[in-house]
């Protein structure tokens, strides 16, 4: 795809960018820290808000069905979660290409907000899965923008290090959901101070700036923006898009599935019922996640390498999984011990970010950082998918079927990082043409 560097110096306000540089910052990273708090929250509260409901729905049911239905409903309204993300994350993209990147800011962050608050008043299966769906479509545009503002306002060697703490102070939000969710007995009042923290966050972007390379480019007027269809342009471009994506499909593998359902994992695993935590194997995980992104930031910029840190991590992440097969029905102690490792492993979701941000022009860039973490996230549809096949046409029980999607997936991330651009110091002051 060819390149036309149309951004003038002069276009650009680099001395308010420079001047006001640290605020954005810290609106992106506590943009994305309440985004993963509400992402997560459900996760969280999965287990008490359906044993709620549950029995308002369904009326004289016995515990052992309650169980069954809670374990199917968790999986259904987190795909509809998701699948607002991967809607979500297309609208987005799409509208801070073409309008700019603070409104994805206070849109996105404005309509989940409001969803999660009302979701703390749903009293049956539907309406939350509605809500799910709303919520999900709100969450998908606050990193894109965020992350999309920090890289193009910061030099290209030192970007890295901005997008880094964003995602370090946001998935820390993870670990405050799920210690939120011991502490608060009523899971309703999860999802008011998830909103509350969101609405809250709307004051914080008062005065935060645009892009200065978005201002260049909407005064551009033959310059096509935010047609997703540039995404798959040529093989050129589909290739980039598609090994992005891939290559960190494992972490939603590892987070989605092992940490989410590790509940009942780990009883298939031999530990006892109830032993096991949803709440805490995500705090657990994202405390590991939070050490992660600090680490895989700063070694993809001390190797000057976006592709050695996806390797490393990748590989522990491996390392991860078989030690989660292999010994976390020992204990409670060691299963946690393994979950916070395999959040450490997982944790290259900074290097994602930030090689997302870096592989497509100006006037797509946007879409591309938006849509791509949502489709990683919404991939979670797609494992639980391939795991129902593995189990059909294998006949193998469950926790056998989970290893083997687990495989393949971290394939494909292997072969994915085996075709993915280096972007680590590129120059972002182009556009797509």
């Amino acid at each position: 795809m060819q390149k036309q560097n149309i951004l003038l110096l002069k276009n650009m306000p680099n001395a308010h960018q420079k001047k006001n540089i640290n605020k954005l910052i810290i609106v992106a990273a506590l943009g994305y820290f309440v985004d993963i708090y509400d992402l997560l929250l459900f996760g969280v509260e999965r287990f008490d808000s359906l044993n709620d409901i549950l029995p308002e729905q369904y009326p004289g049911i016995s515990e052992s069905v309650k169980k069954s239905l809670n374990l199917i409903y968790g999986k259904l309204l987190l795909n509809w979660q998701m699948a607002g993300m991967l809607f979500g994350g297309i609208f987005w993209g799409i509208l801070g290409d073409k309008k700019g990147r603070l409104s994805v800011l206070f849109g996105s962050i404005l309509v989940y907000s409001i969803a999660n608050i009302l979701n703390g008043m749903v009293h049956s299966t539907d309406s939350y899965m509605v809500l799910r769906f709303i919520s999900g479509f709100g969450l998908a545009g606050e990193l894109g923008a965020g992350i999309t503002l920090v890289s193009e306002s910061m030099s290209k060697e030192r970007r890295g290090y901005g997008t880094m703490i964003v995602a370090t102070v946001g998935v820390f939000g993870a670990v405050v959901a799920g210690f939120m969710g011991e502490v608060i007995t009523n899971w309703r009042y999860s999802f008011f101070l998830g909103g509350g923290m969101g609405l809250a966050l709307l004051l914080l972007r008062i005065g935060v700036f645009e892009s200065g390379m978005f201002h260049a480019v909407k005064s551009e007027s033959n310059i096509k923006k935010g047609n997703i269809l540039q995404l798959f342009a040529n093989k050129h471009s589909i290739t980039k898009y598609l090994c992005i994506i891939f290559v960190t499909v494992p972490v939603w593998y590892v987070m989605g599935t092992l940490v989410l359902f590790s509940p009942e994992l780990s009883e298939m695993m031999g530990l006892p019922e109830k032993s096991i935590s949803a709440g805490k194997s995500i705090m657990y995980a994202y405390a590991g996640i939070t050490v992660g992104d600090i680490a895989s930031g700063l070694i993809s910029q001390l190797l000057k390498s976006r592709k050695k840190a996806f390797a490393i991590f990748l590989s522990l992440t491996v390392l991860g999984v078989v030690l989660y097969f292999m010994y976390g029905g020992v204990s409670v102690s060691v299963f946690y011990s393994i979950v916070a490792f395999i959040g450490f492993a997982t944790g290259y979701w900074a290097v994602f970010i930030s090689t997302a941000s870096e592989l497509f022009g100006t006037n797509i860039r946007a879409t591309a950082t938006t849509t791509a973490p949502n489709f990683v996230r919404a991939s979670t549809i797609l494992i639980s998918l391939l795991l129902s096949l593995v189990i059909s046409v294998l006949d193998v029980d469950k926790l056998l079927a989970t290893k083997i999607t687990g495989a393949i997936i971290i394939g494909l991330g292997f072969i994915a990082l085996y075709f993915l651009e280096e972007t680590f110091g590129k120059d972002l002051n182009y556009v797509e043409e």
